[in-house]
């Protein structure tokens, strides 16, 4: 699936030092929100480099912590890290 700007990332909150930390839930795996520029207007919703982005997996469910890593105020798109996987296993 593709990014639509009416399902943007929310902003949780926003650091007093710096960073901000925003969440993105939709049935795109990690792998395709990490593709470049997959934030079409990620810059103009307020995502800098260095902000954290929680991604949450709806189809599979799986959620990753990712940092932005590429905020462009020329293309208005970010581009996010890999991510990393945030276990949900209960084992007991």
């Amino acid at each position: 699936m593709a990014y639509v700007t009416s399902n943007p990332p929310r902003l949780i909150t926003q650091g007093i030092i710096g960073g901000k930390l925003w969440y993105y839930e939709s049935a795109d795996p990690i792998a395709t929100v990490n593709t470049d520029a997959y934030f079409s207007n990620g810059y103009a919703l307020g995502m800098r480099n260095g902000d954290t982005v929680i991604v949450r997996d709806t189809a599979t469910p799986t959620t990753s912590l990712a940092t932005v890593n590429g905020a462009s105020a020329t293309t208005g798109a970010v581009d996010i890290t890999d991510g990393t996987a945030i276990t949900q296993t209960d084992s007991d």
